[in-house]
């Protein structure tokens, strides 16, 4: 039985199924069947492994499971394709996914937004396995499509694989964030990154006109990509259009200190200042709220340490070192006990934003947008420019 036997769904079955969900629109259906996944797709893969933990522990090798293999390349899931940058080897999952082959649903849906025309100027930033380089090249021509990529490895194996599929893109090892000079000004720009704050270097090569796509993520948590329009005064605006989890831009990595280092050597509760709650730390778990509250704070970022009995500690932390606060959640109580030290009282800002979202009437991500000034400065609105988030703390 060949692979493409071993499945009934193959590259018609996964089509069809990101046609009915609309990921897929008739404009890029001529480069999708012209592009096979399965050529941009390395031997061993790990399915439906993001950010978050979770997935399978082994991987599936192409070379003792075929069958596995071809199935996992046409659903619509993510593959990662790289752990640790590099830096582990082997069939077993490492720590950190550092590269993937994304969910087709996202990457129709983004290159959707992206709104090519015959004849775009485009960069790609984050090359991956080549497979979106390969869709654009096929869409807009290779002559009109930069890609770049910071992992020597990964730049190298695309190349190949691109080269092997007819394609000819430039293609740059390179910092992301900086974009390419060389082959500027673009009319689209295409970022398959999670940034925290979007590259002035980026809009500064982009056409008055142009549109950048990518997504965006909160100090805080959350995420969604962004559908930027390049001003002439060199600012950038425009609509979320959907949530998103994509690997972070190595440039933007966080490095998190130990919370040992915000009790100061001792031990919880140190000099946490004690209050009670009903807002339950679960409400505000889930990837909306998250964004929702991330747009309205700053320098606070949330770990959830599961305990027993399916009890866990919210944390929420400042960058700066200097404050904390836990709120312990118990299923079934109606109040949970609050912890709160520093100059900042991180929980009660979370409250506010939180009490602004609801009031809101839980706006979903897509009634959201952002824009960047020229001078590079970010700030989110509700529904147009002109009703900006505001901030809380």
């Amino acid at each position: 039985m060949t692979e493409r036997a071993a499945t009934e769904a193959g590259p018609q079955g996964l089509a069809s199924l990101l046609m009915d969900t609309g990921a897929l629109i008739s404009d890029w259906l001529p480069a999708y069947r012209a592009v096979l996944r399965e050529s941009f797709v390395p031997d061993v893969i790990w399915p439906g492994v993001g950010t978050a933990d979770g997935g399978p522990v082994a991987g599936i090798d192409r070379r003792t499971d075929p069958r596995g293999w071809f199935r996992a390349v046409y659903s619509d899931t993510s593959l990662t394709t790289q752990w640790d940058d590099g830096d582990h080897t082997g069939p077993g999952r490492g720590t950190i996914p550092t590269c993937s082959n994304s969910q087709p649903a996202m990457v129709f849906s983004m290159l959707a937004a992206l709104d090519v025309q015959p004849g775009s100027k485009v960069l790609e930033v984050g090359t991956g396995t080549g497979w979106n380089a390969a869709l654009l090249s096929e869409r807009v021509g290779s002559e009109n499509v930069t890609t770049i990529e910071f992992d020597p490895e990964n730049a190298a194996t695309a190349r190949a694989r691109l080269d092997a599929a007819g394609y000819n893109p430039v293609a740059v090892v390179g910092d992301g964030s900086q974009g390419w000079q060389a082959c500027a000004p673009y009319d689209r720009v295409l970022i398959t990154a999670s940034l925290r704050e979007i590259p002035a270097e980026i809009i500064r090569q982009t056409r008055p006109g142009g549109i950048v796509v990518t997504p965006y993520a909160t100090e805080y948590g959350g995420e969604a990509v962004v559908r930027l329009t390049v001003e002439g005064d060199g600012s950038a605006s425009g609509p979320f259009v959907g949530s998103s989890a994509f690997m972070r831009l190595r440039q933007h990595r966080v490095h998190r200190s130990h919370l040992k280092e915000y009790l100061g050597g001792k031990p919880w509760p140190a000099d946490g200042r004690r209050t009670a709650t009903s807002l339950s730390p679960a409400d505000v778990a889930d990837w909306l709220p998250m964004f929702a509250i991330g747009l309205q704070t700053r320098e606070m970022f949330p770990y959830p340490e599961k305990l027993d009995g399916g009890c866990y500690t919210l944390w929420l932390r400042d960058t700066r070192v200097t404050s904390w606060a836990s709120i312990d959640f118990v299923p079934g109580a109606e109040e949970f006990e609050v912890r709160q030290s520093g100059p900042r009282e991180l929980w009660s800002e979370l409250r506010a934003a939180h009490a602004w979202w609801d009031d809101q009437g839980r706006p979903g991500f897509e009634r959201f947008g952002l824009t960047v000034s020229p001078d590079g400065t970010p700030w989110a609105w509700l529904d147009s420019p002109e009703h900006p988030v505001p901030y809380v703390g």
